[in-house]
């Protein structure tokens, strides 16, 4: 289902980070566990297009998105995968209902502010928004703004939903209650996930194909399980 091969050299002044991360799963929900600084949230970017590694290979659904050997290289915009960012990334001037709606945007205008739209009303009422849908971000809960986040990500049906570290912004008690939302979510949509964490909770919660990335590469197996054990 997935096949990733993300091979690039990132440079901050005089320092260098190799990463190079390589794995494959046919599981409806992999998870890629590592602390901060490893690498994870360039990898997840990489995957979803958003920078350009040295070399490497991205394969999903059996499409192929990236492969430098072949000169492949598909833009974001037309990978069709939906990217919920760590910190969400809600547009701050856009109420809720122009947030979802911009999902399904392909131009850099804004969405009106009562936009509508049949795709619009469902994830307004699946996600509980319908009473704030003329809010602003800044106006919402932390659990309403994952909400706007998560439905702009798959109002526009994607094949795949990439999530960068989706319940750090979150109390604990908040954490606890949208993670049992969101499994209920994917599992309902049937759609393939890759979630990235330095929660080890997260891991646990989702099960599926748990894998450990330290230092820019993903460890093996057996060494990733040891790595979970020890982890607090």
């Amino acid at each position: 289902m997935i096949r990733v091969h993300i091979d690039t050299t990132l440079r901050a002044g005089n320092r260098t980070f190799r990463l190079d991360a390589r794995f494959t799963s046919d599981s409806q929900r992999v998870v890629i566990y590592g602390a901060s600084g490893a690498g994870k949230s360039q990898m997840l970017k990489a995957v979803a297009g958003l920078v350009r590694p040295d070399a490497g290979h991205v394969e999903l659904a059996g499409r192929v998105l990236f492969d430098s050997a072949n000169g492949i290289d598909v833009p974001p915009q037309r990978r069709n995968v939906g990217y919920l960012f760590q910190d969400y990334a809600l547009f701050p001037h856009l109420n809720v209902r122009q947030n979802i709606a911009f999902g399904l945007r392909r131009g850099l205008f804004n969405p009106p502010r009562n936009a509508d739209g049949a795709a619009i009303a469902y994830w307004l009422e699946a996600f509980g928004l319908a009473p704030v849908a003329l809010q602003l971000p800044d106006q919402l809960s932390g659990g309403q703004r994952q909400r706007v986040a998560l439905a702009r990500a798959l109002i526009a049906e994607p094949a795949a939903l990439l999530l960068d570290e989706p319940f750090a912004a979150l109390d604990p008690a908040l954490r606890i209650r949208m993670r049992a939302e969101l499994d209920a979510l994917q599992r309902r949509l049937d759609i393939p996930m890759l979630m990235i964490t330095h929660d080890p909770d997260d891991a646990v919660a989702f099960g599926g194909h748990v894998l450990t990335m330290a230092d820019g590469a993903i460890l093996p197996e057996v060494a990733a399980n040891i790595t979970m054990k020890e982890a607090p």
